[in-house]
């Protein structure tokens, strides 16, 4: 399997583009990260909300402890204390439930910051990348088998003026079986898909 082309020019424009393609990912990663911490901040009230409503129900759970244990009244004045430390409860439950929202939202958004330019590009690029591989390592094994039918390719495949400058009938050389044609042909056709014999 060939990943690069064999002209330098070619293999060039290849790795820098291999190369472009990988800090687009890195850049977009980045981008996507400080997205997701930046909405993530907005979780920051709900957590502060959640562990004060916490410490809160848990005074008013030792005060309404401490008042529980005195004789006759303990029972009536315990009662708004239960309450209040309840209601602290359900404020610390709703200011988590925010925060886990929030942090879910902010993971979407990063992923959304990372994932439509990176994506939008590795649609366009990948497939280019992967004709190359699939069409040269398909030209490297036709000149291994056969170059005949590697030079019927050129003859299908590239255009008629660079047929004319290796012979003035490059058919009629190829069905003859012309060796020099036919190497010549196959030759093209391999320059064609980046590669040398």
């Amino acid at each position: 399997m060939r990943l690069y082309a064999a002209a330098p020019a070619r293999a060039a424009r290849q790795v820098l583009g291999d190369l472009l393609l990988l800090a687009w990912v890195a850049g977009w990663a980045w981008a996507g990260q400080q997205a997701r911490a930046a909405v993530d901040l907005l979780g920051t009230p709900g957590r502060e909300t959640a562990s004060a409503a916490d410490d809160l129900a848990g005074r008013f759970h030792d005060v309404e402890g401490r008042i529980d244990d005195l004789p006759a009244v303990g029972d009536d004045l315990a009662a708004p204390f239960q309450g209040a430390a309840q209601a602290a409860e359900s404020l610390a439950a709703a200011g988590r439930a925010q925060a886990e929202t929030v942090t879910d939202v902010a993971l979407l958004a990063g992923l959304a910051v990372f994932l439509v330019p990176v994506l939008l590009v590795a649609v366009l690029y990948v497939p280019l990348r992967v004709r190359f591989v699939r069409r040269a390592s398909a030209g490297r094994r036709l000149a291994a088998a056969d170059p005949a039918l590697l030079a019927l390719r050129a003859l299908a495949n590239r255009p008629p003026r660079d047929l004319l400058r290796i012979t003035p009938d490059p058919a009629t050389a190829w069905r003859t079986g012309d060796p020099d044609t036919i190497r010549a042909l196959a030759d093209l056709e391999l320059r064609s898909l980046g590669l040398r014999r």
